[in-house]
């Protein structure tokens, strides 16, 4: 494995990372945020961004039982609260869009978690750390490059 370490440029960085953090602060739950973008990077198999937002969530009291468990969320009933399962089941289907879309019952059961606005931030969160992962994924950056 090569690892494709140039970095991106400047003004895509930027962006991405502007669309991160705006959606980060519409949320307004940054422990959840973190619980949103580490399931999604488990599921792209992003090492760097794994790493990254792990000790981002720790910084943020995310619990190491839910750090532990979180990549078998829908089995760990009672470790995560109902709006915690309901944006992770909409992380899933937004990053894996396995029936091609995301299913109205995932969307809908967000809906009564989230206002609008938060709603629309947590997909747009979720969206950005798919952006992440897929380029990090696809330079093969490895873990521990990050600087907070």
């Amino acid at each position: 494995m090569t690892a494709r370490t140039r970095l991106l440029d400047g003004a895509v960085a930027q962006a991405m990372s502007a669309l991160s953090g705006a959606a980060k602060k519409g949320l307004g739950d940054p422990a959840l945020a973190e619980l949103v973008v580490i399931r999604a990077s488990q599921l792209n198999h992003c090492a760097f961004c794994l790493d990254m937002h792990l000790a981002i969530a720790r910084e943020h009291g995310v619990s190491e039982k839910q750090l532990d468990l979180l990549s078998a969320w829908e089995e760990a009933e009672a470790v995560y609260d109902e709006r915690e399962r309901a944006a992770l089941a909409l992380t899933e289907a937004v990053t894996v869009m396995t029936e091609g879309f995301v299913p109205d019952a995932v969307y809908e059961r967000a809906a009564e978690h989230f206002d609008e606005g938060q709603l629309a931030h947590l997909v747009g969160l979720i969206a950005a750390i798919n952006n992440w992962n897929r380029v990090m994924v696809a330079r093969r950056i490895p873990p521990g490059g990050h600087q907070p």
